[in-house]
């Protein structure tokens, strides 16, 4: 029987999210669109991660590295692992059912080779959430076509079950 991933319900979502970008920049922090739609999944994620794309320099990191990690810690008392997409292969192990996961950066990751077979850590974190009821938070700089490319079909038919898309926009906050 397959779980069911983990009901998140924060009330004020929004301003708990707002407070957070103020804490991360400061008076400068910007709210963008999107953010209202990565509020409203914290609000009633449905059982679902998150899957947060688009151009890089738009905030997808700062939301869900610094800001989501004292969401779940503080408010949502979680454990929420952090690794970055060159780290997924050395940490499959660490992750197990009972933390959320947060992955930057997907995509980038080299294809690994073990003993001359070629496999993508990846796939095996997207069916092991999957099966296990995985919370899984990730971002990306690749759109849907480019992860299909990437992880094939299956996988991103899988991906898709189990987080809600969001896609970033808008010019480089870095700049």
């Amino acid at each position: 029987m397959k779980n069911e991933i983990l009901k998140i319900q924060l009330p004020d979502a929004k301003e708990i999210l707002r407070r957070g970008l103020k804490w991360a920049i400061g008076e400068k922090a910007i709210w963008r669109p999107e953010y209202d739609k990565v509020a409203d999944w914290l609000s009633d994620n449905k059982h679902k991660g998150l899957l947060c794309f688009g151009s890089d320099g738009l905030g997808k990191t700062l939301i869900c590295d610094d800001i989501m990690e004292n969401i779940f810690r503080y408010y949502l008392r979680k454990n929420y692992i952090k690794l970055t997409a060159f780290q997924m292969k050395d940490h499959i192990e660490d992750i197990n059912d009972s933390c959320s996961v947060f992955i930057d950066d997907v995509g980038i990751e080299p294809t690994v080779v073990n003993y001359g077979e070629r496999y993508e850590p990846f796939v095996e974190i997207i069916y092991n959430a999957e099966r296990n009821g995985q919370l899984l938070v990730l971002t990306t700089n690749l759109n849907p076509k480019q992860l299909t490319e990437r992880y094939g079909e299956r996988t991103f038919n899988r991906l898709s079950a189990i987080v809600r898309p969001i896609v970033f926009t808008g010019g480089n906050l870095r700049k």
